[in-house]
């Protein structure tokens, strides 16, 4: 067995770089991990999360290993792994989470209290998420195996549709916790906020859960176009108009039933300002568009430190909302990473019987690690793309 291994390893503002990188053991700094395993991975995925870090708007030290969407074949399990063994095929949620905890045991694996000291929750190759090693590597050790790792019924089966699957890591469940918080329903109105990977899989949830009618707010036409490829409504954002016009245009209503924020921090001014940064926007605009009563979900990320934000009130995280506005309208706002494995095995399931095209939604690219610096460089450029890497040229494009 190769104990050679190959990482994307953030290098600072705007670059990253493949380089050799230590083998994984299993061990916890200086004790043994018997409840993990190693595994050989088969797709690891490029997340709008790695941008934020890649670009200079958080504080990631330089050589932090990148990559939180995992996944892979075991290829060592510890002495305590009693249920996941050598050969199988699984997912490993972003979350990384103990299932001891008090947390853990009521679903909220996101906000695990064991596996960070800095705070609740943790995530591979992620800044302030416990210092993890990332997983866009040829190899990876996951901890907690039994309790963390989806393992997919059949192997040759998940191969076919590894495309599909690779984004039960993240993606996918986050888009679905968006709408799910925003209470989507049969027969809602939904407002998806940001046309990005997170965004397009929000709004294939939005469908998957029955909403009557998807709206996509994007400033990218390529982005917006992909959402027209599978039914949504659109709008542009960089043109100037009221929002709520547009949206009267569509529904004959100028609110609507749900809203999910999939941008966050780094959000810009609508119109003639686009191009202009505006980190509460989104928050704003969802307060002001959903309906008296309405839920609004923000996977979006936002961030306790900004050192690139435009003013100092942003650097330290506090926006400039109209919260009041939301109060008066009794809102109810549902914040924080996705706790993947709540949603994982029955998305799993939709995929598995067809009941959704989720790589299709996102547009789904395939490449191989080597060409990932090329992956980030173009998903900053606002590709109407999930990049998807396959370290091992096991996968077909």
């Amino acid at each position: 067995m190769s104990t050679a291994n190959r990482g994307v390893v953030y290098k600072g503002p705007g670059k990253v770089a493949v380089e050799s990188i230590p083998y994984p053991e299993l061990a916890l700094g200086n004790r043994k991990c018997q409840h993990g395993v190693i595994l050989k991975v088969v797709t690891t995925n490029i997340c709008g999360s790695d941008q934020h870090m890649v670009r200079g708007r958080t504080t990631a030290p330089e050589g932090l290993v990148l990559g939180h969407e995992i996944t892979g074949i075991v290829i060592e399990a510890g002495r305590d792994v009693e249920f996941i063994k050598p050969g199988d095929l699984v997912s490993v949620p972003f979350n990384i989470a103990c299932g001891r905890c008090r947390n853990c045991k009521e679903g909220q694996t996101g906000i695990c209290l064991n596996v960070n000291p800095a705070r609740p929750g943790a995530a591979y190759g992620y800044v302030d998420m416990g210092g993890w090693s990332g997983g866009q590597t040829d190899y990876v050790m996951v901890p907690y195996a039994d309790f963390n790792l989806l393992k997919f019924p059949d192997a040759d089966q998940a191969m076919e549709k590894i495309r599909d699957l690779t984004l039960l890591s993240d993606i996918f469940p986050t888009g679905f916790h968006g709408c799910v918080t925003a209470g989507v329903g049969p027969g809602s109105t939904v407002y998806i906020a940001g046309a990005g990977p997170v965004g397009l899989a929000a709004a294939v949830s939005a469908q998957l859960l029955g909403a009557a009618c998807v709206i996509v707010g994007d400033m990218i036409e390529e982005r917006l176009a992909q959402a027209r490829s599978f039914g949504c409504e659109t709008i542009d954002l960089t043109q100037d108009g009221d929002m709520a016009d547009k949206i009267e245009v569509i529904l004959g209503e100028r609110e609507v039933d749900a809203f999910v924020d999939c941008v966050g921090f780094e959000a810009h001014a609508c119109g003639c300002n686009h191009g202009k940064e505006a980190p509460a926007t989104v928050l704003n605009s969802a307060m002001s568009l959903t309906r008296a009563g309405g839920q609004i979900g923000i996977p979006g990320l936002y961030v306790t430190e900004d050192p690139g934000a435009a003013d100092e009130a942003a650097k330290q995280g506090a926006l400039s909302m109209r919260f009041g506005q939301g109060w008066a309208k009794s809102h109810s706002f549902h914040t924080g990473q996705c706790p993947v494995m709540k949603y994982h095995r029955p998305l799993m399931q939709a995929i598995l019987f067809d009941k959704v095209k989720i790589a299709d939604a996102v547009n789904v690219q395939m490449i191989t690690l080597d060409e990932a610096p090329k992956g980030y460089a173009d998903f900053d450029g606002g590709a109407a793309k999930k990049f998807v890497l396959d370290p091992h040229g096991s996968v077909a494009a």
